[in-house]
């Protein structure tokens, strides 16, 4: 039997999300199959068999699971399958039972690299609660991601450091006095039969909820006495925390509507139903990050408009013999990112960021295109962007956009960008203050193009505009430069023949 563990996918990734098993239980796999998707805060990955067999599923979709955790097995074609099915439970047994009356100290785990210290967050449990095996108890937050805290035992909890303390690596949170009233149940039934097995291994997982299950439910104020589990042995899935709530509420209050007959006719006879759905990892991290860089920077946004029309007609002059000799579209991306280059190599301070108390400048321009792909925001970046043409730059662009959108971009494809330009004209925006996307200082936002009326020469003319907007920090930037490099942007894109000739 092996044992398929999720693999390290990235520096300071400790924790992932089973988003979808590709595979069924008891399906047969090939080595190197793709058999499962996993969701970590910043994308999406493909988990892959490593060995040929049959496939046995152990973490449910929608768990949260840490990095090296076992989420499958894999039974090889030559037999012995019946043998870690029967052993495992056994041993958690015979552990439970050697334990009891024992305490047992839970200390920080260790998060990712580069994280020595973190804060307790919520607790799900409280002191001297008697919590489960697995059973989430308290949630920690480090500067980059919160994590869920589990059970060590089942047990007696007692709370050592409270919601707010901040902690480093390895100190202790609380502790677990293991109850011998969990343990002697099934310390009864350990003779090697399989029959036995199941029956304990049943009793165990009977009522238990899966982390994310767990959630739901804290959430909602439901316990999990009164939520029936569809899982494996009774187990209480995700899916079974979802659909609580349209049960529980028929059960509770079924004597106060008799009482108030005057609240019923409110009804318009439409649908008035509500759903719950967990924040994935990239949404979560995409909120964290928003809300991070809200508070902490003295973020200034400045406005001018475009006129869109020598572009337009540069790109209908050349827009087939371009297509014909690069074999790519000419869109208004790249001269976007053409002029933006442009401009920061003349104002450094939009391409630099703040560490500590220095103020780091960039001698190259890694350009980030913010790209709505189907499980959220995604910002791959094009590297080194000021040293390639236009062709290379619409290239970069279509290759990024489409592995965005099949959600395979890797982190390094994500990362270390210096500048941003978003565009959210494709959805019909007309104006818009970005967000800047940390620790960058600055974030350049398109619009629609919109015919206006406008006077040029002294005389009112149909134009198509773009209004543009420029996010800064104003730590770092000041108004003069900001207001200058969007006026910098507006010459080379009113103007296409500057960026050829660099005047």
């Amino acid at each position: 039997m092996i044992e398929l563990k999720l693999p390290p996918f990235g520096e300071s990734i400790t924790e992932v999300v089973i988003a979808k098993w590709l595979k069924k239980d008891g399906d047969t796999v090939k080595i190197d199959e793709v058999v499962a998707e996993v969701e970590t805060d910043k994308a999406t990955m493909e988990l892959t068999a490593t060995a040929a067999g049959t496939l046995k599923i152990v973490v449910a979709e929608g768990t949260a699971t840490t990095i090296g955790t076992v989420v499958a097995h894999i039974a090889e074609a030559q037999g012995a399958t019946n043998t870690p099915n029967i052993t495992t439970p056994q041993t958690t047994i015979n552990t439970q039972k050697s334990m009891a009356g024992e305490k047992i100290m839970m200390t920080v785990p260790p998060v990712g690299e580069s994280i020595n210290e973190v804060t307790v967050g919520n607790w799900t449990k409280k002191d001297g609660d008697f919590v489960k095996l697995d059973e989430t108890i308290c949630e920690i937050e480090s500067d980059k991601a919160t994590f869920e805290v589990t059970a060590k035992a089942n047990g007696t909890l007692k709370i050592i450091a409270q919601k707010g303390t901040t902690l480093k690596i390895g100190d202790q949170i609380c502790e677990i006095t293991v109850t011998e009233a969990v343990a002697q149940t099934p310390a009864t039934q350990t003779p090697a039969t399989t029959t036995t097995t199941t029956t304990a291994n049943t009793n165990y997982a009977q009522g238990h909820a899966s982390p994310a299950a767990g959630k739901i439910l804290s959430e909602k104020g439901i316990a999990t006495e009164e939520v029936k589990g569809t899982g494996k042995d009774g187990r209480i899935t995700k899916e079974d925390a979802l659909n609580a709530q349209k049960t529980t509420p028929q059960v509770q209050t079924p004597t106060p509507v008799a009482q108030t007959p005057t609240a019923a006719p409110a009804t318009t006879g439409g649908n008035r139903g509500t759903r719950r759905e967990k924040m994935t990892s990239l949404r979560k991290t995409v909120a964290r990050r928003l809300v991070a860089v809200k508070n902490e920077t003295a973020m200034l946004t400045t406005f001018n408009e475009v006129d869109m029309k020598p572009i337009m007609d540069l790109r209908a002059k050349y827009k087939e013999s371009f297509q014909k000799k690069h074999e790519i579209g000419l869109g208004f991306m790249s001269f976007f990112v053409k002029a933006c280059c442009i401009a920061l190599k003349e104002f450094p301070a939009v391409n630099a960021y703040i560490e500590g108390e220095e103020i780091v400048f960039n001698d190259y321009v890694d350009m980030s295109i913010a790209v709505s792909a189907p499980k959220g925001l995604v910002v791959p970046v094009i590297r080194n962007a000021e040293s390639m043409n236009f062709s290379e730059i619409e290239k970069a662009i279509v290759t990024l956009a489409t592995k965005a959108k099949e959600n395979k971009l890797s982190i390094p494809e994500m990362t270390g960008g210096t500048f941003t330009i978003t565009n959210g004209g494709v959805f019909g925006s007309m104006l818009s203050t970005p967000i800047i996307n940390a620790p960058q200082s600055a974030i350049l936002g398109m619009h629609n193009i919109v015919e206006r009326a406008v006077v040029q020469n002294g005389e009112v003319v149909v134009r198509p505009i773009m209004y543009v907007a420029l996010s800064y920090d104003h730590r770092i930037i000041d108004g003069r430069e900001s207001v200058g490099f969007l006026v910098r942007v507006k010459q080379l894109l009113e103007d296409p023949a500057r960026m050829l000739l660099a005047v």
